[in-house]
């Protein structure tokens, strides 16, 4: 029987007491690493106690024997809707989202609760979306590391999405500071790659376009040099933009003494569970993926990440960088290198986010990574970290910049603080958009994120939010 973490307790309290207000479609945000399988297991396991029947969709193989394997650890029953499965009337049942589409029209099988895995899937047109749609009665229990689309569509009922609440779980930081996540030091080149000839299709870089860019003799041995550099010999997996990519990668690092595999979707399950078991028990020292482990795939041993795919992403960005974060004996960090700079387009891992249930458009999302200016690239070790007077990795001291103050004539006047207080505030209740308060924001030379932490504050007053941890 697996004992919760005390976040994990908290965090499962926090969704008892959005269905005890009313909502029914909680969403559950947590980074990954933070166990959520573990969470919506014992959820599932508490239903089943009380003869409440619970369906969990999953939307990969790996993840599907991910979850049975853990609610076996919870002493749960339960059945596997997915090929070849033998069907069974347990109270808990672990769905392969692209069977149970093609069965809804003859099951007879009921839930009280359905929980959507990675549900940032979960949209009116995706299969999760018709599973929902058809068991409309259903409570609902999304639950996702990344609550982001890349095509922008929010995931709440407003934005004519499923959820209806928000409930949060620790940040990224919070968890490494607990000891229940890796620290993860950063690698990344000093400027961005210019991708300015590489069109964007569907919300991200082109991937015919792409490929042709990263898939190069002279970046693959740029990431057999860093991996040699950073991490020599700690199990990896590298991120790749296509299956060609991903295999040309794993011959380099052949060629250069190590042992290799790629892993896509074109392999048999066999196979692909094979390899991805081989990384865990040390036969490989690097696994390179094309769009296969990016999402839920758990191997603690696993001490870094070579991220070779750019992405406008940062869902995918920040679940690439996941795969690296679990704890394990030994390791005392985790390797990110970044060889295409993400992070210098998404941010640090380390940083907090403002998720919301709300949509985003495209020039929106543009114009927050354009905001990017948390993190440092060392001149030094090219460690990519949050500001410091210094780089944590090898102790660089950043030249003290001096701030040059204009001085200009003009008469001075009393200003009491509870004056300008209630003009600022009259001012900022005037605002009554996103775009009045990045105005307001410019004029008053704030920081580009105030705006955005306003308009959000606002939010939460009308929605829920179901953590300390906000």
């Amino acid at each position: 029987m697996i004992q919760l973490r005390p976040y994990q307790a908290e965090i499962a309290a926090a969704v008892r007491r959005a269905y005890r207000q009313g909502y029914l479609a909680p969403l559950l945000v947590a980074p990954c690493g933070a166990g959520k399988t573990v969470l919506f297991s014992f959820i599932a396991s508490q239903a089943a106690a009380k003869a409440n029947r619970t369906l969990i969709l999953v939307h990969r193989q790996e993840l599907l024997s991910q979850t049975s394997a853990t609610l076996s650890r919870f002493d749960v029953e339960h059945g596997i809707i997915a090929p070849g499965a033998e069907e069974t009337d347990d109270l808990v049942q672990v769905a392969s989202v692209q069977t149970l589409v093609r069965r809804l029209g003859r099951m007879e099988w009921q839930p009280s609760l359905i929980v959507a895995d990675e549900a940032h899937h979960v949209t009116q047109e995706t299969g999760h979306g018709k599973v929902l749609a058809h068991f409309a009665d259903a409570k609902v229990l999304g639950v996702t590391a990344t609550p982001e689309r890349l095509d922008g569509k929010g995931l709440g009922i407003q934005a004519g999405g499923f959820f209806d609440a928000l409930v949060m779980g620790p940040s990224v930081a919070a968890l490494v500071e607990q000891g229940y996540l890796s620290r993860p030091v950063v690698y990344a080149p000093k400027t961005q790659l210019d991708l300015s000839g590489i069109r964007t299709l569907g919300g991200d870089y082109e991937k015919g376009a792409l490929a042709a860019a990263m898939d190069r003799p002279a970046i693959h041995g740029d990431a057999v040099k860093h991996y040699r550099q950073y991490c020599d010999g700690a199990p990896a997996i590298a991120f790749c933009v296509s299956v060609a990519h991903a295999e040309h990668v794993a011959e380099a690092f052949r060629q250069a003494g190590f042992q290799a595999a790629s892993i896509d979707g074109s392999l048999d399950d066999k196979t692909r569970r094979q390899r991805i078991e081989d990384l865990g028990a040390g036969k490989l020292h690097v696994l390179t993926s094309c769009e296969i482990i990016s999402e839920g795939t758990d191997i603690p041993v696993v001490g870094a990440a070579l991220l070779l795919r750019p992405t406008q992403s940062l869902s995918l960005a920040l679940q690439q960088i996941g795969r690296a974060l679990r704890p394990y004996p030994g390791k005392e960090h985790a390797v990110i290198i970044d060889a295409v700079g993400n992070v210098l387009r998404h941010g640090h891992p380390l940083e907090d986010r403002q998720w919301s249930l709300d949509s985003k458009p495209r020039r929106q999302r543009k114009a927050e990574d354009k905001d990017k200016t948390t993190v440092k690239v060392c001149p030094h070790c090219e460690c990519a970290h949050q500001p410091a007077p210094a780089c944590p990795s090898c102790g660089h001291e950043y030249p003290h910049q001096a701030r040059h103050i204009e001085q200009v004539d003009g008469s001075l006047v009393e200003i009491k603080p509870d004056d300008r207080r209630l003009q600022a505030k009259r001012e900022q209740a005037a605002c009554k958009t996103l775009d009045d308060l990045r105005e307001l924001a410019a004029a008053r030379g704030y920081k580009p994120g105030w705006a955005n932490a306003v308009w959000n504050h606002r939010q939460d007053k009308t929605r829920w939010q179901g953590s300390r941890w906000r």
